[in-house]
This record gives C-alpha cells, sequence and structure tokens, in this order.
C-alpha cells in the first residue's frame, strides 16, 4: 500500500481533532477517567501519535507521562507504585508513553528484572487492570507493530538527524538484534494480560500516518459519541479603548530581529 502522504493525513485527521476534543469535555463534565497505554517497538511512532491525540487539547487535563527509569528507591517499591502517582483524577486522561509493560518487554529482554519478578508481574497485572475498571477507569491498551525492516529505517534516519538523535538510546541500539525476541516476548504478555475488560489492540505502525490515524479512530469509537455542548463565550466590551504594553522599569524587551 502506497504511503499516506501528508495533505491527505491532515484532511482526514482535522474531524477526528474535534472528536478528541468532544471527548474531553465530556470526561470534564462527566468526571470520566480514562488511560491510554501506548506499547510498541522502538521506533514504532508512539510519541507521533500521543503528540497528535494532544496537541489541540487542555494539557491541564490531557497528561502525558513518560518515565524515566527508577530510582534506586523505586526499585525497592511495588512495581506499579511508580505508576499509580500519575493515574487520572476525575475529568483526567492520561496516555502512558510506555508503562508499566515494560516489565513485560525491555525489562526481561534485557535483564533488568528476575524471572521471579518477571512471573510475578504477569500474574499481578490483570488483576491491577480489573480493579482499575472496576473502579470506573477507561482502558485503553494499544501495542504499535512495525516490521523490521520498517524500523531499521527509521534508526537510520534517527542516526543521520542531528534533531531526532536524541530518539536512539543505547538500550535501542542493543535491542536491534533481539527483535525475534521481542516478539516472543510481546506474544507471552499479550497471553498473560489480554483479558475482555483490558484486551489489547494491535495497530500497525508501518506507515505512522494510517498508523495514527486508525488508532485515533479506534480510540474514539470505544469512547463512544458523547457530544457535550460548548457553552459560548460573549466577550463583553472593553470599558477603556485597548492600551499597548508598555516597560516603565530597566526590563526592556530584545529588539526585534526577525
Amino acid at each position: 500500500m502506497k504511503e499516506m502522504g501528508k495533505d491527505e493525513y491532515v484532511n482526514l485527521l482535522k474531524p477526528m481533532e474535534l472528536e478528541l476534543s468532544n471527548v474531553e469535555r465530556w470526561a470534564q463534565v462527566t468526571g470520566q477517567r480514562i488511560v491510554v497505554l501506548f506499547e510498541g517497538r522502538d521506533a514504532a511512532g508512539k510519541g507521533g501519535v500521543i503528540h497528535a491525540i494532544a496537541e489541540r487539547l487542555n494539557p491541564r487535563r490531557v497528561h502525558v507521562v513518560a518515565l524515566p527509569m527508577p530510582t534506586d528507591r523505586e526499585r525497592t517499591e511495588w512495581y506499579f507504585q511508580r505508576y499509580l502517582a500519575h493515574l487520572p483524577a476525575a475529568g483526567e486522561i492520561v496516555m502512558f508513553d510506555r508503562s508499566w509493560y515494560n516489565r513485560a518487554g525491555v525489562e526481561k529482554i534485557m535483564g533488568f528484572c528476575t524471572d521471579a519478578e518477571y512471573q510475578r508481574f504477569l500474574d499481578q497485572t490483570p488483576h491491577f487492570e480489573r480493579m482499575l475498571v472496576d473502579d470506573g477507569v477507561l482502558l485503553l491498551k494499544y501495542w504499535l507493530a512495525v516490521d523490521q525492516e520498517q524500523q531499521e529505517a527509521r534508526f537510520a534516519e534517527r542516526a543521520a538527524d542531528p534533531e531526532k538523535r536524541w530518539k536512539l538510546s543505547p538500550i535501542d541500539l542493543k535491542a536491534r538484534e533481539a527483535y525475534q525476541e521481542y516478539g516472543q516476548a510481546r506474544d507471552a504478555m499479550f497471553a498473560a494480560t489480554h483479558r475482555e475488560y483490558a484486551p489489547w489492540v494491535v495497530v500497525d505502525f508501518n506507515d505512522q500516518r494510517r498508523g495514527r490515524l486508525n488508532l485515533i479512530r479506534h480510540l474514539l469509537d470505544q469512547v463512544g459519541d458523547h457530544k457535550v455542548p460548548a457553552e459560548p463565550i460573549d466577550l463583553p466590551k472593553l470599558k477603556h479603548p485597548p492600551h499597548k504594553e508598555q516597560f516603565t522599569g530597566p526590563v526592556r524587551p530584545i529588539p526585534n530581529r526577525f
């Protein structure tokens, strides 16, 4: 299939941006809590789709969580503990750019956890997610799928572009030789944690623009069509003519250079 062009992508995304705004407003009015997990291989496109969703929404109500490596103290906590503080309150949407499923992927493959810790994670996760869902959280779990050939092309692009080089971590470089092992770990994760109340959804991200549109469309369909009329805003007329911003103290704006 031919890669989707930018103009077509923008035209198809635009009406969905309005729907996403409706979802945000509906969550605010009803107090709904929404958690969206984005998992997948390195360079699959998690950051791009999260940006596409969040770009037009209120950052005070729509939060992106991308946690760094755990500290020494956090390593001694219950595994899920550091994620709990980032779960949404009423009316909020939280998107995890990688989540507690790190333990089922990179930690398992790279030896950052023991076999016992890994197995305990697989055993506990369905119960943890059941508690979230039973408490009223809308939980959506997405796996972004990408073939190794496409993944390698994206790695090469990042390596060659100074503005994207930060996206290539030492772990990413090691993971290049473990493509099949990651696939096996993914399948074991699905088998242990795919439940009717918290199912996994796989989205093809070999074409990132198509992938974003398909994922956003699926997300909107899961939430449902909840239109909350926006309150009209009537700006009263200013009592005085508009003023220019003026500075009388020692601080001055920098000179215009453009």
